[in-house]
């Protein structure tokens, strides 16, 4: 399994999705600030994969910070959480996986804990994080195989793979589950401008596990639709909103759009974690803005002439009526999703509680 992101005694070591494929490079990041700006940078990326990362990054912080007081400790943890929360603002992940560090702070405060106690305790607690996240793709890959075809063509846009998680991956843990159950998949892997994350990520990670996998440009793939050559769509989610509305990659409501068109079925893949109840519909998701030189230019070369400007939204929001499904770690759902999917936020609730 890709080793997306791991804590190590030296600091969080983490796979340089910027480099990859011509690169395959483990850096580790000693400071909470290193590990902000490989969130910011998109040396890590995908919203479980950055979620895991911000937790690993409060406990780095925190073990070393040189708080002496519990007092100068619960500084120094605010401030932690201010400078990584403050990294991508639409991966809800990020957001759910600090709540997660505060409350188990919260908690080990409030029991008068020792400094050290505090600290191993974050750690653990990160360490969890990533464990969890792991079983929970691969409870998405046993629910969501169902719906891939015993044979044919999947398409993907982005990456939401092994490297967009802690590991296994969300819509590719659904077509590894799928080829693990004997099924004969071929994907076919959006580019996914300006960042290449389909070409570069999804086609490495793919081809690394032998399943059948090709490139195609954005532009590409209405034509191919049209052709009869993709049988179903498969996307994984930065935020869902309370009705079923999806944040996911720029371009990913172009291709829902064109699957529509074509009667295909087009299925979002993400764990229950990446639902926002807090909001009742994509209008209210934060779009993030990102450097318009990762458009204007290519490879270290500006391919667009000086003094044109350019506009690089990093996502849009998919309306939930052309989404036939969102599979999570408790099951799938279905229209209506503020019925399906709340009824999923229950269910696992419910297992929380028998679990601790």
């Amino acid at each position: 399994m890709i080793k997306t992101i791991e804590w190590t005694d030296e600091g969080v070591r983490m796979i340089d999705q910027t480099k990859l494929p011509t690169v395959e490079e483990y850096p580790v990041f000693s400071t909470y600030e290193g590990v902000a700006e490989a969130i910011r940078s998109m040396v890590i990326r995908g919203a479980p994969a950055i979620g895991v990362a911000s937790a690993m990054g409060i406990a780095l912080g925190m073990k070393h910070s040189c708080a002496m007081t519990l007092e100068q400790a619960r500084t120094d943890f605010e401030t932690i959480v201010e400078v990584l929360v403050a990294t991508r603002p639409t991966a809800v992940n990020l957001f759910w996986a600090v709540d997660r560090m505060k409350v188990i702070f919260a908690k080990m405060v409030a029991k008068g804990l020792e400094l050290n106690e505090i600290r191993r305790g974050l750690i653990q607690e990160a360490l969890d994080i990533r464990q969890e996240d792991i079983e929970s793709n691969m409870r998405i890959g046993r629910f969501g195989q169902n719906l891939m075809p015993s044979a044919g063509t999947v398409l993907t846009h982005c990456n939401a793979g092994a490297l967009a998680t802690a590991g296994y991956g969300t819509a590719l843990g659904v077509i590894r589950a799928a080829v693990e159950e004997g099924k004969r998949i071929r994907v076919l892997a959006d580019e996914t401008r300006p960042f290449l994350q389909g070409g570069r990520l999804t086609a490495w990670e793919l081809c690394k596990d032998n399943i059948d996998v090709r490139v195609i440009a954005d532009n590409m793939s209405g034509a191919l639709m049209h052709q009869g050559l993709i049988d179903c769509v498969i996307v994984g989610a930065d935020r869902i909103a309370g009705n079923g509305d999806v944040a996911n990659k720029i371009g990913t409501y172009t291709v829902a759009v064109l699957a529509a068109q074509h009667d295909i079925p087009f299925y979002v893949a993400a764990p229950i974690s990446t639902l926002d109840q807090s909001i009742d519909n994509g209008s209210e998701i934060p779009i993030e803005q990102r450097n318009e030189s990762e458009v204007t230019n290519f490879g270290g070369v500006r391919v667009v002439p000086e003094g044109v400007s350019a506009f690089n939204p990093a996502f849009d929001v998919t309306p939930n009526q052309l989404v036939r499904a969102i599979i999570t770690d408790r099951g799938i759902a279905r229209p209506p999703y503020e019925e399906s999917l709340a009824d999923l936020v229950a269910e696992s609730e419910r297992a929380k509680f028998h679990k601790g």
